[in-house]
């Protein structure tokens, strides 16, 4: 069951967390940009229950991270297809399996998934790069930063920071 909405709040992180939803969305978002887009296709793939998937759907497509295309008619079929926005996503499902990977939550058989580059072949990774530069940029020399969003709550919060 999801919790409260984080409408309202400042916050780009809850933002997206909102829009998801939960778990199960992340798995079919994952099986979304991996070529999945049939109801039965997603089912086998995350072992979801019928009104598990039908409810996470339903939500991911009032947030506009999917869209439903009719592919059949008599009886009506429906897919599924990431928008640009489910597409963004993507990124954060990335880095969890960059994370995920660098955990060895899958045990001494190595990562089950890897992402590479389409055109090279060579494996790719989540990094953090200069907005102007494009050089990466290790973790430990980020700081947070009030933007121009920014409200009270999110100033107290970054008051507190001291790495």
């Amino acid at each position: 069951m999801r919790s409260n909405s984080f409408e309202g709040m400042a916050c780009s992180i809850a933002g997206v967390l909102d829009a998801v939803g939960d778990r199960w969305a992340m798995l079919i978002l994952r099986d979304l940009s991996l070529g999945l887009s049939r109801y039965e296709e997603l089912r086998k793939s995350t072992g979801i229950t019928h009104a598990t998937l039908s409810d996470r759907l339903r939500h991911l497509e009032e947030h506009e991270l999917i869209e439903r295309r009719q592919y059949q008619t008599g009886p009506d079929r429906y897919e599924y297809i990431l928008t640009r926005r489910g597409w963004d996503v993507v990124l954060v499902i990335q880095a969890l399996a960059q994370v995920g990977d660098k955990w060895a939550v899958a045990g001494d058989a190595g990562p089950p998934l890897r992402f590479v580059n389409r055109n090279s072949g060579r494996p790719v990774k989540v990094a953090l790069v200069d907005e102007k530069s494009g050089e990466v940029v290790r973790l430990r020399d980020v700081r947070p930063q009030a933007g121009p969003g920014a409200d009270d709550l999110v100033r107290w919060r970054l008051s507190k920071f001291t790495a």
